[in-house]
């Protein structure tokens, strides 16, 4: 299946935990930070990402757990200049405000970052 058709197929199929966090990072909603779902990048496909931050999401059930193409897919985003936060389910459901303070925390300091590296200054 071609990938963007993949990604619309994934956006229509979100887990509980994907729905509940793209409540809270759609439309600007966190601090202003914009944020796509289900966007594929390259070979892969990730479950949200801040492409002026670099940073990308995941929202992780068990069948991630100490998963190989998950660190290989991991390494090839991060040398894209991609930093990853990955979530289990169960925090995104249950802490949902903390998980969302790690996010806009990462999203301001990559963003930060990026500013400093733009201007000379890291």
């Amino acid at each position: 299946m071609e990938s963007i058709q993949f990604a619309k197929d994934l956006r229509q199929n979100m887990t509980d935990a994907e729905k509940a966090l793209w409540r809270h990072l759609r439309a600007h909603r966190l601090q202003g930070q914009k944020f796509r779902r289900q966007q594929p990048i390259g070979p892969y496909i990730v479950d949200f990402v801040h492409f002026g931050a670099r940073l990308i999401v995941e929202a992780d059930g068990g069948q991630h757990n100490e998963c190989a193409s998950d660190q290989r897919r991991d390494v090839w985003l991060e040398r894209q200049g991609f930093r990853i936060l990955r979530f289990w389910n169960d925090d995104i459901l249950l802490n949902g405000e903390s998980v969302r303070e790690a996010i806009f925390l990462a999203a301001a300091e990559q963003a930060a970052a990026e500013i400093n590296t733009q201007n000379g200054t890291e």
